[in-house]
C-alpha cells in the first residue's frame, strides 16, 4: 500500500501536458495570424455572395406569364413597372429587351445577352479571391512547415548537433500547426468556391431559358379574335 501511494504521483507527472487552441495557434508563428485573415475574409466573401446569389435566383413563377399578358394587351408601360419593381437579373434582362421592342430582333438579343454579361459579372465578384484563397492558404501553410524546419534545424545546430526534443519541438510546432491551419482554411474555401460556382451555373440557365420564352413572345403571332 505505501510503495502504491509513493508511485502514484509519480505516475500523475508523468501525463502529458495538453495544449489549448489558443495555445496551438501561437506555437504556429506569425503566418498563423494571416491564415486567421485569410479564413476570415473567405467566410465574408462567401456568406454575402450566397445571399446575393439566392436573392438574384428569386423570381415569381408567373412573372414572364405576366409579361406576355402585358405585351399582347399593348400595356408596355405595365411590363415595364414589373420589371422595374422587381429585383433580379432576369428582370433587368427582360426591362432591357422590352426597351428595345421595336427594333430587329437581333437588337434584341444582344441587349438582353448585353445583360445578362453584366449581371453574372456582378454574380461573379469576389469569386475570383476565394479561389485564390483555397489555393494560397495551404501554400503558406507549407511555407510554415519549411520555415519550422529550418528553424529546427538552426537550433540543433546551434546545440552543436545534440539531438534535444525541447529544441526541435519549436520548429516542429510551427511546421505542423501551418499546415494544418492552410488546410483548414483551404479546403473549405475551395468547396465554398465550388458551391457558389454551380448555383451560379444555375441561375444562368435560369436566365437563358427565360431570355428564350421572351424572345418566343415576341415572335408568336397575338391571337385577335
Amino acid at each position: 500500500m505505501t510503495l502504491f501511494l509513493q508511485t502514484a504521483p509519480a505516475v500523475l507527472a508523468e501525463q502529458p501536458k495538453t495544449m489549448s487552441f489558443g495555445e496551438l495557434f501561437l506555437a504556429g508563428g506569425w503566418l498563423m495570424w494571416v491564415l486567421l485573415l485569410l479564413g476570415a475574409v473567405a467566410i465574408y466573401i462567401f456568406v454575402e455572395r450566397f445571399i446575393a446569389i439566392r436573392k438574384a435566383s428569386r423570381i415569381d413563377a408567373n412573372f414572364m406569364n405576366k409579361i406576355r399578358d402585358f405585351i399582347y394587351e399593348g400595356r408596355m408601360d405595365a411590363a415595364v413597372d414589373l420589371c422595374r419593381s422587381t429585383d433580379s437579373p432576369v428582370a433587368r434582362m427582360i426591362d432591357k429587351g422590352i426597351e428595345r421592342i421595336g427594333r430587329p430582333m437581333t437588337d434584341v438579343q444582344n441587349a438582353i445577352e448585353n445583360v445578362a454579361n453584366l449581371e453574372v459579372s456582378k454574380l461573379e465578384n469576389g469569386l475570383p479571391a476565394l479561389a485564390t484563397i483555397s489555393g494560397g492558404a495551404p501554400m503558406i501553410g507549407f511555407l510554415g512547415t519549411v520555415i519550422g524546419l529550418v528553424q529546427a534545424f538552426m537550433n540543433m545546430s546551434m546545440a552543436g548537433g545534440v539531438v534535444d526534443m525541447s529544441l526541435l519541438s519549436g520548429g516542429m510546432y510551427v511546421a505542423m500547426i501551418t499546415t494544418v491551419g492552410g488546410l483548414i482554411v483551404g479546403i473549405p474555401a475551395y468547396f465554398g468556391y465550388n458551391f457558389l460556382i454551380a448555383r451560379i451555373e444555375k441561375l444562368i440557365f435560369q436566365m437563358e431559358a427565360n431570355s428564350i420564352a421572351f424572345m418566343d413572345i415576341l415572335n408568336q403571332p397575338v391571337d385577335k379574335r
